[in-house]
């Protein structure tokens, strides 16, 4: 049975509708990272999302190719997942969304070095006949952080944000967001085929301890 990561680290991926505090480790994703609209039909954005979605399945499928990676096991190819950032707020601003700043990115198996990635990309290049070079491979440590599962509309996605603060404060934490902590959404629903108010979207946002 292929390794599924939802599945295997459910405190990441799978968290209950009420916040809590995580400490997040060191992980690698295929990364694209631009400034645009996410729901722009013919945007950035969804430009970014295929790439990752085509270097991801590059990699599950070496399988069948000559390339062995060493220490490679069958997995199902994880979420996508988003970390987001605006100019002049460290809050998200949804009417603001043509000034979004993302990173899009799905995480990779640990067992993939810098150059299985780099073979990928290629190999997806030559398949797909796509531009990636905007992909790049970038390791991301979150650290403390509060997270919480949204069930909804992203719009709606603010009231879940103050309840992951207030329940923060009341653990002795404070908002940490910087540009090198963004507010951070995992997608576990496709929105082509989910009514709004059934999406699964796992929100994180990093937190320090107030006395810090």
């Amino acid at each position: 049975m292929a390794f599924d990561f939802k599945k295997e680290y459910r405190e990441y991926y799978l968290p209950a509708a009420a916040p809590s505090i995580v400490t997040v480790p060191a992980m690698n994703f295929i990364a694209v990272s631009g400034t645009s609209d996410p729901n722009d039909e013919d945007g950035a954005y969804k430009r970014a999302v295929g790439m990752l979605y085509a270097v991801a399945y590059t990699i599950k499928m070496s399988k069948k190719t000559d390339r062995r990676i060493d220490g490679y096991f069958d997995f199902v190819v994880p979420p996508l997942e988003g970390f987001w950032q605006q100019t002049g707020t460290a809050d998200i601003d949804y009417s603001r969304k043509s000034d979004f700043m993302w990173t899009s990115v799905i995480r990779l198996p640990d067992f993939v070095t810098a150059e299985d990635f780099r073979w990928a990309v290629a190999e997806a290049e030559r398949k797909k006949k796509l531009d990636l070079s905007p992909v790049e491979f970038l390791t991301i440590e979150e650290g403390l952080c509060v997270q919480c599962m949204h069930l909804g509309s992203y719009d709606t996605e603010p009231a879940t944000v103050a309840l992951m603060h207030e329940y923060a404060a009341q653990q002795g934490f404070v908002p940490d967001l910087t540009d090198l902590r963004r507010h951070h959404e995992i997608y576990l629903s496709d929105p082509r085929k989910t009514v709004p108010e059934k999406l699964k979207t796992v929100i994180r946002h990093p937190v320090r301890r107030k006395e810090e």
